[in-house]
């Protein structure tokens, strides 16, 4: 199994109308059908020391294999998305993880 978690924090300033723009953006990637879960979130209301709410979005897909992960990170709506939404954030994190 491979995990592949964003997390995405807008530019400064972003309001509402934008927050929707890179949700939509990033709803357009559950179409690519390699991933078998696909979760986008938001900062749960928890709060504890070691949890870190910074970010606007998270996305969590998880893959059958490494190879499928590299598929997407090839895939021509994967491809547009960055291209298309790269304006909106300030940062993105990713981690990736395999199954011991």
């Amino acid at each position: 199994m491979f995990v592949h978690h964003v997390f995405f924090w807008m530019k400064a300033g972003a309001d509402t109308l934008l927050r929707a723009e890179l949700a939509a953006g990033i709803q357009t990637l559950q179409s690519i059908e390699l991933p078998h879960t696909f979760h986008i979130g938001i900062a749960a209301d928890t709060h504890r020391e070691v949890i870190d709410r910074s970010y606007d979005f998270s996305l969590l897909m998880i893959f059958n294999t490494a190879a499928e992960e590299q598929e997407y990170q090839q895939h021509p709506i994967h491809l547009q998305f960055i291209e298309s939404c790269r304006h909106l954030w300030e940062k993105v994190v990713v981690y990736d993880s395999i199954s011991l």
